[in-house]
């Protein structure tokens, strides 16, 4: 079997609009959880999220070209430019029906549809826009970007809910392990800090209403949670065939060595009280890895910061590791840039590649009071310095649907 590496990150996020401006404000422990500016919230009970404020999108379209694509799409073309520079590939280089494209959304473009529909009430039918459909479906992000940079090889975008990024990763991986592609840009992006999208959460009480003390509202594995907090942003990777990044010179972030999904089928929002499908996804990322429990050094959680869904993986966490639990280190860079819905399993994997490069752990925010079925190191506190050689990435979505990850330091 192939092996594949990481060679290039992107990301823009609420703490930064580059990997490594969100890495540092991580490790420093700031939160990018503030009220929310985009619309009025007034009459909302939750009125913070994790805003990608002040992105400067000129460099990468005309202000002409970004009103024909949703934010979604513009968050992915900023993180695959950084990406693509840098992994320092030459494009003119290598064969571009090798290089695919696997670019997720939870969701889509909801802006231009909440957007597009007041026109369509106010103004008629012929006035929306004929680029409305292209703007808002979800495989777009993956098609503007392949066709900027001439990318010919697959090209595709899954939409799993929360688990987006993550499975858009492992598809990519099992996509050069398998000899379909040399290498890939994969990850997931999201937009959705919309009234609608707030309004729809709200209702399910899915949201944290700690409105006053917005850095501190969202608090993974801590006894006084009470919601998760939306975010938006995008995390990408280049990867690549190992002897095709050797051959290159590239530097490699990590290898990717491991990857598991699972279905609780047991409930379209909630997963079950015993965890059963997060311990398959991990136990057959592990696996295919061909990793025992006890080599992994450190996991980065889906942890959202809801009552039962963190509660839920921390059991889960505890039946995979086992004596080996009470050593590991687990944190949740949700704490500090919200839930970036699809494109979390992205951001994470950018997270745990830089911890792989260089050894800094970020902490998880607001740990005042460890929560009871917490068993592992949640990183309380500060940012550490370990060297690590193996990690973990968790993702878990409606649906009951469950994507983990594996990376090697080389």
């Amino acid at each position: 079997m192939r092996r594949v590496v990481i060679t290039g990150l992107g990301a823009v996020s609420p703490l930064g609009h580059d990997v490594e401006t969100t890495f540092e404000n991580l490790l420093q422990g700031k939160s990018g959880i503030v009220s929310v500016s985009k619309f009025d919230t007034t009459n909302y009970p939750s009125r913070i999220a994790g805003e990608v404020r002040d992105l400067d999108i000129s460099p990468y379209l005309t202000p002409k070209e970004a009103k024909k694509v949703d934010q979604f799409i513009q968050y992915a073309l900023v993180a695959a430019a950084e990406a693509f520079d840098d992994c320092g590939i030459d494009l003119e280089k290598v064969d571009l029906n090798r290089f695919g494209t696997l670019i997720g959304s939870g969701i889509g473009g909801l802006p231009m549809i909440e957007r597009q529909h007041k026109i369509l009430l106010e103004k008629g039918p012929r006035r929306i826009t004929p680029f409305f459909i292209p703007s808002l479906i979800i495989n777009l992000a993956s098609g503007h970007v392949s066709i900027k940079y001439g990318l010919k090889g697959p090209s595709s975008a899954p939409a799993t809910a929360c688990a987006t990024g993550t499975h858009a990763i492992g598809d990519a991986f099992r996509m050069i392990q398998h000899k379909h592609a040399d290498l890939m840009i994969a990850g997931g992006t999201e937009a959705v800090v919309t009234g609608l999208a707030m309004a729809g959460f709200g209702s399910m009480k899915a949201l944290s209403t700690r409105n006053d003390e917005p850095d501190k509202a969202s608090r993974p594995f801590d006894r006084d949670r009470d919601g998760f907090v939306l975010g938006e942003g995008c995390g990408l990777l280049v990867m690549e065939e190992y002897e095709h990044a050797r051959a290159r010179g590239a530097k490699i972030y990590a290898e990717i060595t491991g990857y598991g999904m699972s279905s609780d089928a047991f409930h379209i929002t909630s997963p079950s009280e015993d965890g059963d499908g997060p311990i398959r996804a991990m136990q057959a990322a592990l696996a295919d890895a061909e990793v025992n429990p006890e080599e992994i050094d450190l996991v980065n959680a889906h942890g959202t910061s809801t009552p039962a869904g963190d509660a839920i993986e921390a059991r889960a966490i505890a039946n995979v590791f086992g004596d080996n639990t009470k050593e590991l280190m687990v944190h949740s860079t949700k704490s500090m840039i919200g839930h970036l819905l699809g494109a979390a399993g992205g951001m994470e994997a950018v997270i745990l590649a830089k911890s792989l490069q260089t050894g800094k752990i970020h902490p998880t925010a607001n740990l005042d009071n460890v929560d009871s079925s917490v068993a592992f190191d949640p990183l309380q506190g500060d940012a550490r310095e370990k060297d690590i050689s193996i990690g973990l990435s968790n993702s878990f979505g409606f649906g009951g649907t469950n994507g983990s990850l594996v990376f090697k330091k080389i």
